[in-house]
């Protein structure tokens, strides 16, 4: 009878420099979609503004032309973060680790995203510009430095916090942590809804939600850094896999 030899190939243990080289692999990876992803959306609003017609204004300030898209707008936008959230899945090899990529694709995303448009039409003209952020559930209104802002922040916390759960160090989560980040998320995005109504009607005076803005910031970065430094407490969590990054499949540019 003959006998399969597929099964006797051992399989070689990943060492540090391999996960060294999975882990730059996969930020380029991840990097280059954002900054494709930007490209392309920064494409499709010169396309859509051309259409419409409006210059570089901003589109929430035409109501008409506003009503007319708004649709169109709203399931953009919920693509977006499918695609976004299926790059995170992709790229890491557990839960936090996809997240964390997921962070760092719409970082890039969105800087690319600005720069696309003042490298096409010379828009913004000014970082404090004013610009309709998002849509969903309601629009979000802000300069365009705020978001940029938070997409730097996003793309550094990724970044470090992938590098630190694929080199096998756990994040040091815990209730206190995870409940100031998700506080500190929160005022960011309420910054955005404070101006709302007044933006749309077409006042285009100082932003008022900075304070606010700067808070939130504050107060998420802060819980980030600190899990990123900090040490575990509490017993250990049964599935290990979440906080270590072990035991997962292999995710995009690993050798293994």
């Amino acid at each position: 009878m003959e006998h399969s030899d597929l099964t006797t190939t051992p399989t070689r243990a990943a060492s540090p420099t391999d996960d060294r080289v999975a882990i730059w692999s996969t930020a380029a990876v991840v990097v280059t979609f954002g900054v494709a992803m930007g490209y392309v959306e920064a494409a499709v609003v010169v396309y859509l503004r051309s259409a419409m017609q409006t210059g570089s204004a901003v589109l929430a300030q035409d109501p008409a032309a506003f009503r007319m898209f708004e649709g169109i707008e709203f399931a953009r936008e919920l693509a977006t973060l499918v695609m976004i959230a299926a790059v995170g899945w992709l790229a890491g090899r557990t839960r936090l680790e996809r997240l964390a990529w997921a962070a760092v694709v719409f970082g890039a995303w969105d800087i690319v995203y600005y720069l696309g448009l003042r490298q096409a039409i010379g828009w913004p003209p000014s970082l404090d510009t004013w610009d309709v952020l998002f849509l969903v559930p309601t629009p979000w209104v802000g300069p365009v430095w705020a978001p940029i802002v938070v997409s730097v922040a996003l793309v550094g916390s990724g970044l470090a916090a992938a590098r630190r759960l694929r080199a096998g160090r756990p994040i040091a989560l815990g209730p206190v942590r995870t409940i100031a980040a998700l506080a500190g998320g929160g005022l960011v995005i309420a910054s955005f809804l404070v101006d709302t109504n007044r933006v749309l009607a077409g006042d285009s005076s100082a932003w008022t939600g900075w304070p606010v803005f700067w808070a939130g910031t504050a107060l998420a970065t802060a819980a980030t850094v600190s899990a990123l430094a900090g040490k575990p407490t509490g017993p250990a969590r049964r599935d290990a896999r979440f906080q270590h990054g072990a035991g997962g499949r292999p995710s995009v540019g690993s050798p293994h």
